[in-house]
């Protein structure tokens, strides 16, 4: 997959990615300004944990935009049909297109894309062969620094000892409790959801089996499984598992000989 941006003309997905930004901005500024900042400043807590805390932050936010922006498995206009492939291609009924089996045609983004999962607004974008790694990515990193927030919070009030060079009269400390129950608030509905998107995401990846599929019922007998780092590398497009949390970098597709279960 080539490092090219793709964006959906969508104003109700702009809306969502916005909010998302929003909860990634607001957390990130209110737990460095009330917790990790000060209390480093005053050597309550250790170097490692600030430099985790934006590590966490800068590979959720890198893969947001890498999700919003990949290339998920759009089809060319005049998609080249390889000889020994064409049984495996159907013709689209909304956009008369040629398509491999296992794509679907995306109404919000007006294309067919493909091993299409879902149509996702709060990313403005389809989770498709090309970018579902990082969706995952995404889900994954969300969960981590969804936590953290939480576990800051929880240790602001029942486990840090108290600042001693706070200015109270600034407008962040003189509303800390209402700002960090605003933080717990999302955090708590960040984590709960995005955990169980994870485990969807990767209860269908182990399964060979979209979340559009399980939604049509469109399966028929399953076919030889194969196992978690098989399933997982495929997605990932390597075998490295080192290579799994990294956004930064270029997906290539990652063939496995196997045998996969018919779709209808």
């Amino acid at each position: 997959m080539k490092l090219r941006l793709h964006f959906v003309v969508d104003p109700m997905g702009w809306f969502c990615i916005s909010m998302v930004l929003f909860v990634w901005l607001y957390n990130s500024f209110i737990i460095s300004k009330l917790v990790l900042l000060p209390h480093y400043a005053e050597g309550h807590i250790p170097t490692t944990l600030v430099v985790c805390y934006y590590l966490a932050s800068l590979l959720c936010v890198s893969a947001l935009f890498r999700a919003s922006t990949a290339d998920p498995g759009k089809l060319a206009q005049d998609p080249k049909i390889p000889l020994g492939e064409r049984d495996d291609w159907e013709l689209c009924n909304k956009c008369n297109m040629m398509r491999p089996k296992r794509s679907h045609h995306c109404s919000r983004c007006g294309h067919c894309v493909r091993r299409m999962d879902h149509h996702c607004p709060w990313i403005n974008n389809c989770v498709g062969e090309d970018n579902h790694w990082l969706f995952l990515q995404l889900c994954f990193y969300t969960q981590v620094l969804s936590l953290y927030t939480l576990v800051l919070d929880f240790c602001q009030y029942y486990y840090f000892q108290p600042l001693s060079s706070v200015d109270r009269a600034e407008f962040a400390v003189h509303h800390e409790l209402a700002l960090l129950r605003g933080s717990c608030f999302m955090g708590l509905i960040t984590f709960g959801g995005m955990s169980s998107l994870f485990y969807t995401q990767v209860k269908g990846i182990l399964a060979d089996t979209t979340t559009i599929e399980k939604m049509s019922h469109l399966l028929e007998d399953i076919g030889p499984r194969r196992s978690w780092q098989q399933a997982m590398a495929e997605v990932f497009g390597t075998r490295w598992k080192i290579l799994w949390f990294l956004p930064f970098r270029s997906r290539q597709p990652l063939r496995l000989n196997l045998t996969s279960r018919s779709h209808v």
